[in-house]
């Protein structure tokens, strides 16, 4: 190995050990379900963004083994050249039909539908304004224009306001208010009827990443748009296939004009190979299920509440969660790391966060509960919490 990268990968991952933070990534053994096998053991997973279990639905897993025999293994190309097959237009036409837009399209992951979006339509001479907590492919996307970029403080619409008013003072083109809808770290939720009020005001762009809110908010988890009741005011919503869904891939919903300029001109579209069969095929099984078995999302609200009502009970700080995910704050990136570790010892698998994920003061675990957890498993849960919190004075 070339001498000066030896020196820096020996002095970066010295770094990590000396903050008590080096952690390799925990292998499951088995499926995501509720309770996984990790180094031989059956543990409890509350790290999981398959809140409705639909990685391994009966439904879900047949249609990608029908679409594997039917379709085969791959694609064989992009999209923009012969890689788009009728289940690629068929999930986004439900996609389309689900978000109550008139058109959608699939992105390889949540991700690049971010950074594709963001830096397809935003130009020289437009602004983005983004929250201060969105998601990295938010600001990876806002990176690569040439855009000017402001940033309001986290769910402050007056600061937001302030933003704007003076954007429009001067000669600002387009104008994109870009927010996550559920915050991935935080598990709090923006106000879409006052961004898209401001929107209306000064002439912006409102969009919404819901990757943490689709299947978890609004009508049968249609999402924060539906759930604030803006879908009539609303641009651009973008989505992830992993989470609820439970399979893989990413989304923009919006105008068909939108749409269609975003296949010829998004480089994530035009340069990456289209999903295989059996993915597109467990995904459009997904939308199926979530609109004829809407109990997948009541079960997860019964046991969000379960469960958060208990972490509060027991005292710890969580911090202004509404949402399935649901922090734990610790305080320092090493003891969420010890916290995480002594859980796993108990048989709970909930990972530590630490910077860069979050700021050093408000490093935590976080817990994201299931629809398929029990009873049963939450109690437990809370018990390996309440005795790891008194082991190490959180609580």
């Amino acid at each position: 190995m070339n001498p000066r990268l030896q020196a820096f990968l020996n002095a970066e991952i010295e770094s990590l050990k000396e903050r008590g933070i080096d952690r390799m990534p925990r292998v499951l053994q088995g499926a995501a379900r509720s309770r996984v096998r990790i180094d031989g053991r059956e543990i409890i997973q509350l790290s999981s963004n398959n809140y409705l279990g639909l990685t391994t639905h009966p439904k879900v897993v047949s249609a990608a083994a029908r679409a594997l025999e039917e379709f085969g293994a791959g694609p064989g190309a992009v999209r923009s050249i012969a890689g788009t097959m009728t289940l690629h237009l068929e999930l986004e036409r439900r996609l389309a039909r689900f978000k109550g837009t008139p058109a959608a399209l699939v992105f390889q992951s949540g991700y690049t539908a971010n950074v594709g979006v963001v830096s397809t339509l935003m130009q020289e001479g437009d602004l983005i304004v983004s929250d201060e907590l969105n998601h990295a492919s938010i600001i990876d996307g806002c990176r690569l224009c040439k855009a000017e970029r402001a940033i309001y403080r986290h769910l402050d619409y007056a600061h937001l306001h302030e933003i704007l008013k003076r954007a429009r003072a001067g000669k600002t083109g387009k104008i994109l208010v870009v927010a996550d809808g559920v915050f991935s770290m935080d598990g709090d939720l923006s106000d879409l009827k006052a961004i898209a009020g401001l929107c209306a005001e000064y002439d912006a762009i409102p969009m919404v990443d819901d990757a943490h809110a689709t299947g978890v908010m609004g009508r049968d988890g249609r999402g924060t748009v539906d759930h604030c009741g803006v879908s009539d005011r609303w641009d651009i919503q973008i989505g992830t296939m992993s989470k609820a869904f439970g399979v893989m891939g990413g989304y923009v919903c919006c105008s068909r004009e939108l749409m269609e300029f975003y296949v010829h001109k998004a480089r994530p579209f035009l340069f990456s190979s289209a999903h295989p069969p059996a993915v597109i095929a467990a995904c459009i099984a997904a939308v199926d299920v979530l609109e004829s078995e809407p109990h997948w999302v009541a079960r997860l609200w019964e046991n969000t509440r379960f469960f958060k009502e208990g972490l509060r009970r027991l005292g710890f700080n969580t911090g202004s969660s509404t949402t399935p995910i649901t922090p734990v704050i610790i305080g320092s990136g090493a003891k969420a790391a010890r916290f995480s570790d002594d859980l796993f010892a108990r048989g709970v698998f909930a990972q530590g966060i630490y910077f860069p994920m979050v700021a050093e003061e408000k490093s935590r675990v976080r817990t994201i509960v299931m629809a398929t957890h029990t009873r049963d498993d939450l109690t437990e849960a809370l018990k390996a919490f309440e005795e790891v919190g008194r082991g190490l004075g959180v609580i």
